[in-house]
């Protein structure tokens, strides 16, 4: 399975009759393994950032969450595994996995829950392969 159907397959996908706004699989190194058409353009230093926060956990607590210039407020995740994001009446949810860092961005009706379902799903699937 190619990481594109990843993206259009199990996160791009209906839950309850709503969908992602966008999402993406980015490595580690930043570069993009396969995203939404949606998808923002980002910086090299916003995933550096958000990589960070992986590794110390609440370093996004003061600055926020930016993703291709969005500001998002940083809310209660799973610290080194899951960073969650609210803006608005939308927000992001990115779980890291041993490779890659999987993206997910809602606006409502989406639920923060769907979201983080959706998102966590398919990266609790990848660390189960290895990946």
């Amino acid at each position: 399975m190619s990481w594109q159907t990843y993206v259009d397959d199990h996160l791009m996908c209906d839950v309850d009759g709503h969908n992602l706004t966008s999402a993406a699989i980015i490595g580690h190194d930043g570069s993009v393994w396969a995203q939404s058409s949606s998808f923002p353009k980002f910086k090299p230093e916003e995933i550096n950032a958000i990589f960070k926060d992986f590794d110390e956990p609440g370093s996004l607590a003061t600055t926020g969450l930016y993703l291709g210039g969005t500001k998002y407020m940083v809310i209660q995740g799973d610290p080194g595994a899951v960073i969650r994001g609210k803006k608005g009446t939308g927000g992001i949810t990115v779980k890291k996995t041993g490779q890659a860092m999987v993206f997910g961005i809602y606006d409502e009706p989406m639920t923060p829950g769907q979201c983080n379902m959706v998102v966590e799903r398919l990266g609790d699937y990848l660390v189960d392969q290895g990946l």
